[in-house]
């Protein structure tokens, strides 16, 4: 992804990188960081991902990677890799600590197995142990060759030692002796050019037999070397020069050691280079509390608690109070969101975060967002955010603004996201607001996510408009006039331009004569807007409260769901029990009553017979009803059979059977109705009863008598199937009791009772019509039926 300086700049991320280069251990490490772009595949920014966190995981256990400083040493290596090059001693240092952190990084992660991906990468790490230890042994951290470089300089060097307190001791001696010390200057032992001398007077440096080496700056003391300690100097000087050939001998060794490794130090230490700046990201996150994002083509882009990690870090500095998240989705069912609300109310920091989120995401770098976070894979983040003026090209800010958003138009694609701040702006506000909207469009139509902020309504509207468009605003306190910083997706912001100014001092005639300049349009346009506002937080309000009572009123179903299926156990206990004991009081009236029966019939008394076949006729009925088995099927009803029919209550005969419905017509009482075959039963006898008789009194005051009949069916608060199974039977007794219309009241709740209803009555063959109930008979919450 080509990513402009511009871009970085104005989305702070160089600010970032110089906040992870912080943590680097050296100069190339930092380098290798400030030129951290986004990476060009999937799985460089997954792998990126996984070292970084897997470096996390060991911070988390307390074990930090054994990282400290080092130095770039490849322009020393370059210096180096002429066969015989010698290096200074003090360029050598250089490699010690370089290859002290290498060996401790093998040492680390030699033999561990929770960090597969780091072993991968560093697993050919060794730190040259047979370069390392000589390198130790023979020079100290300044460049000074140690004793130990090896044993003959070891004994050189003692000899040296020895030889010089020789000397040093000789010319103590002298400078103390009567036939000397009246010629010297002074009684201190010196050297000069690298010889031992005594400060003689000048007019007596012949009286002392030597050689003179200096003359004082005053011309008063010469500097001689006495005779009798020449011999042992020049036996210094030859140590002195072969301690100097195997100091070079030694360098010279330990220069062709790394040169025969410098190609594999070279990778090693873009190794470490890589490892250090994967731990500098590391500890970056860790400092803001960074999470990993989830990044792949085609996914929305949503931010769920993000925050600016500029603005992270100045909290953690203690210059800012507190950072407000923000929370942002766009991917979905709309590519183009458009921001709106007042000034310093945070639109251009969302842009901002956003953008920069981005960068970093696709950097590998964790976002200071929640896990959930996604970002889409791109080729492209093109922005146009800020001020763009420039006095050198003779553009003004909006010729700057366009010229930019041509150059974006003219590379967008479907892959790519754009970020554009105050659109419209700096001209003449309709003609800007028209530009503003066909930009959109057009990028809408190229398939690119457009995230962008305005003060103009015009735009606001179009969007509201367009599918594919939404509208989304900055919050902000009405009551203190002071800006919440929270996106508020689905609803447009205001600018509250008026009361911000007189907040800020503005005065009141100014303020009062521009709130009479403002066209009536915008006013109803805003007041309307602050009417929706109001709404929408009712709305919220009120969904928030029914939210909670249908969580209480599925508590409460499900109470009772377990209390109603502890109660059909019972009842189907009591049911069984029931039976069995009817069953035995059955057979022992049956028993009686045959009892009764042989003596009839040694009585011959036709009479008594009769009202046993009676008896016994009503005791089955009685059995048949604790019996789930006395239904009957469809085989086993046929046209002229008499059956017992429950939603009546009483017999009927069958006068026709539809096997394919399985509705069975029947006639009872004069009347022809329809019921399905689960409503029948063997015959039982039940004739229809007589109608329920009530008293009134008449217009005279007199008592008269009048049929009570049901002329309408409550069916709110049931469910379809057991509204449905209340309405069968209502229906067969009006239409048995000759009522010509009745009404159903199931109320209008959410439309699924109504639905029911109506579609039964739909088919049903005893229904004429029906149609909704008037204002006063219930208006769309009940439904008149006319009776066949």
């Amino acid at each position: 992804m080509m990513i402009r300086k511009e871009m970085v700049r104005t989305l702070e991320f160089d600010r970032i990188l110089q906040e992870i280069a912080r943590y680097c251990h050296s100069g190339a490490s930092r380098d290798a960081v400030l030129d951290i772009l986004p990476l060009p595949e999937e799985d460089a920014i997954a792998g990126r991902f996984g070292l970084v966190e897997e470096i996390r995981a060991l911070t988390s256990q307390g074990i930090a990677l054994r990282i400290s400083t080092f130095e770039d040493v490849i322009p020393v290596l370059e210096k180096l890799r002429p066969v015989g090059a010698v290096l200074a001693p003090l360029e050598l240092v250089g490699f010690i600590p370089l290859l002290r952190t290498l060996a401790a990084i093998a040492t680390q992660i030699a033999y561990r197995t929770d960090i597969p991906r780091l072993r991968e990468l560093a697993g050919s790490v060794t730190g040259f142990p047979d370069i390392l230890d000589p390198l130790e042994r023979s020079l100290d951290s300044e460049g000074n060759i140690l004793d130990t470089a090896s044993r003959l300089l070891f004994d050189l060097r003692t000899r040296k030692r020895t030889l010089t307190a020789r000397i040093r001791k000789r010319l103590e001696e002298i400078v103390r002796e009567r036939d000397i010390t009246v010629f010297l200057q002074d009684d201190f032992v010196t050297q000069r050019g690298g010889r031992w001398v005594i400060p003689v007077r000048m007019d007596s440096k012949g009286q002392v037999p030597g050689v003179v080496h200096d003359v004082s700056n005053s011309g008063e003391t010469a500097f001689m070397e006495p005779l009798e300690i020449i011999g042992l100097a020049n036996e210094l000087e030859n140590l002195t020069a072969e301690e100097k050939v195997e100091e070079i001998r030694i360098l010279r060794e330990i220069c062709s050691w790394i040169r025969e490794d410098s190609d594999q130090i070279e990778e090693q230490l873009a190794i470490l280079i890589h490892l250090d700046l994967l731990n500098s990201i590391a500890s970056f996150a860790d400092s803001i509390e960074a999470e990993v994002p989830r990044i792949a083509v085609g996914v929305p882009l949503r931010l769920v608690q993000a925050r600016h990690p500029i603005l992270l870090l100045l909290q953690r500095e203690g210059s800012l109070s507190r950072t407000v998240p923000l929370d942002l989705s766009l991917g979905d069912e709309d590519s183009v969101m458009i921001i709106t609300g007042p000034n310093a109310g945070g639109k251009t920091i969302a842009l901002k975060t956003t953008g920069l989120l981005f960068l970093m995401a696709l950097s590998g770098i964790p976002v200071p967002a929640h896990g959930s976070s996604s970002f889409p894979f791109i080729t492209s983040l093109l922005v146009d955010i800020g001020d763009e003026q420039s006095i050198q090209s003779s553009l003004s800010t909006f010729s700057a603004h366009v010229a930019n958003i041509s150059s974006i138009l003219g590379q967008a694609g479907k892959n790519s996201v754009i970020l554009l701040d105050e659109l419209g702006t700096g001209t003449e506000p309709v003609q800007g607001a028209a530009l503003a909207c066909a930009v959109l469009q057009e990028l809408q139509e190229k398939g690119s996510l457009v995230l962008a902020t305005t003060h103009l309504t015009d735009i606001v509207g179009f969007v509201h408009r367009r599918e594919g468009m939404v509208n989304a605003s900055m919050e902000f306190d009405r009551e203190t006039f002071t800006p919440l910083y929270r996106l508020k997706r689905g609803e447009p912001g205001q600018s509250h331009a008026l009361e911000i100014a007189r907040k800020y001092g503005l005065p009141g005639s100014v303020i009062e004569r521009a709130h009479g300049m403002i066209g009536r349009m915008e006013s109803e346009f805003h007041s309307l807007l602050d009417d929706l506002k109001a709404q929408r937080r009712k709305y919220e309000e009120t969904l928030s409260d029914l939210e909670r009572r249908v969580r209480e009123v599925a508590g409460q179903e499900a109470l009772l769901e377990t209390r109603r299926a502890g109660w059909d156990r019972e009842r189907r206990e009591s049911l069984e029990k029931a039976y069995r004991t009817s069953k035995d009081i059955v057979a022992g009236v049956k028993r009686e009553l045959n009892a009764i029966l042989e003596e009839a019939k040694r009585e011959r008394s036709r009479t008594s017979m009769k009202k046993l076949v009676v008896v016994e006729a009503q005791v089955e009925a009685k059995l048949r009803e604790f019996d789930p088995a006395s239904g009957l099927s469809i085989d086993q009803v046929r046209e002229g059979d008499a059956v017992f029919v429950r939603t009546i209550g009483f017999d009927a005969v069958v006068q026709k059977v539809d096997v394919k419905t399985g509705r069975i017509r029947v006639q009872a009482a004069g009347k022809e109705l329809e019921v399905p075959v689960t409503d029948l039963g063997k015959r039982t006898g039940a004739a229809p009863q007589a109608a329920k008789k009530s008293r009134r009194k008449d217009a005279e005051g007199k008592e008269a008598e009048r049929e009570e009949t049901p002329l309408q069916l409550h069916l709110i608060g049931l469910r379809v199937e057991d509204a449905l199974t209340k309405l069968e039977p209502f229906l067969n007794h009006a239409s048995l009791d000759g009522i010509g219309e009745v009404r159903i009241v199931h109320g209008k709740g959410t439309g699924a009772l109504m639905r029911g209803v109506r579609d039964y009555l739909a088919g049903h063959p005893l229904v004429a019509s029906f149609r909704d109930g008037e204002p006063f008979e219930g208006g769309a919450g009940a439904t008149v039926v006319k009776i066949k």
